[in-house]
């Protein structure tokens, strides 16, 4: 079957569904970690097969979202579909990826804390300001752009750096949200704080990796930017 053509009506199916998958994917992680992660998993004791399991399929999600991500991937995926899908079919596969891990994750009994008062407070204050960070950096990445749905409504947007709240705050302000979100969780069950320490490490390895490929996209330019916001997610830690 040859592939469609760059903006036809076919590439728009394609990138409209493969947005429609990210937010599935979204919505489903939401569910996983604010409700079926939330509740205690009946039994007791510990459980380290399915701590490993857990590791494992975040692993083979984060190892995806990091080759698909890099040049060398982007290049080899142009010569098998439109340049214009290339972001729709890294989002369609991380986002069937990140489904599959929130549906088959092993549960761990186990809670290690629940907030009450002041303190309970102060964790709901650090979610919502995860939230804020997320919200407010992804508009200014354009979510449409990150869905994979603005490549094919028109020319792509050139890489460029905007130095505007919350970037000049933290290079990955997006990431530093989620910290935020998963870290600020009450009760704390053992799943949330495996999901939690999970996918924050990854976030952290992959981060200078990332930053290799912005500079490629972006020249001097993300250079500068760097020397100007010095830390990559947790201001004056890192």
């Amino acid at each position: 079957m040859p592939a469609p053509a760059a903006s036809s009506p076919l590439a728009r199916v394609v990138a409209w569904l493969g947005g429609a998958s990210f937010v599935a994917a979204l919505a489903t992680g939401a569910w996983c970690f604010g409700v079926v992660l939330a509740a205690p998993a009946p039994g007791s004791g510990a459980r380290p097969l399915a701590v490993l399991w857990n590791v494992v399929a975040f692993t083979i999600f984060a190892g995806h979202h990091s080759v698909m991500a890099r040049t060398r991937a982007k290049t080899w995926i142009r010569t098998v579909v439109p340049p214009v899908l290339e972001r729709s079919i890294y989002v369609w596969v991380a986002s069937w990826l990140f489904i599959a891990l929130c549906l088959s994750w092993q549960r761990v009994p186990g809670v290690l804390y629940t907030a009450t008062g002041w303190t309970a407070w102060g964790l709901w204050l650090l979610q919502a300001a995860g939230v804020v960070f997320t919200v407010a950096g992804a508009r200014v990445l354009d979510g449409l752009d990150l869905a994979g749905i603005r490549q094919v409504l028109g020319p792509a947007r050139p890489a460029d750096i905007r130095m505007v709240w919350p970037f000049t705050v933290v290079r990955h302000p997006i990431y530093l949200g989620w910290a935020l979100i998963v870290f600020g969780a009450s009760p704390m069950t053992v799943d949330r704080m495996v999901w939690a320490l999970v996918s924050t490490l990854y976030l952290v390895i992959a981060m200078p990796w990332e930053e290799r490929s912005l500079s490629a996209a972006a020249g001097p330019a993300y250079s500068a930017y760097c020397r100007r916001v010095r830390w990559r997610m947790v201001p004056g830690l890192y």
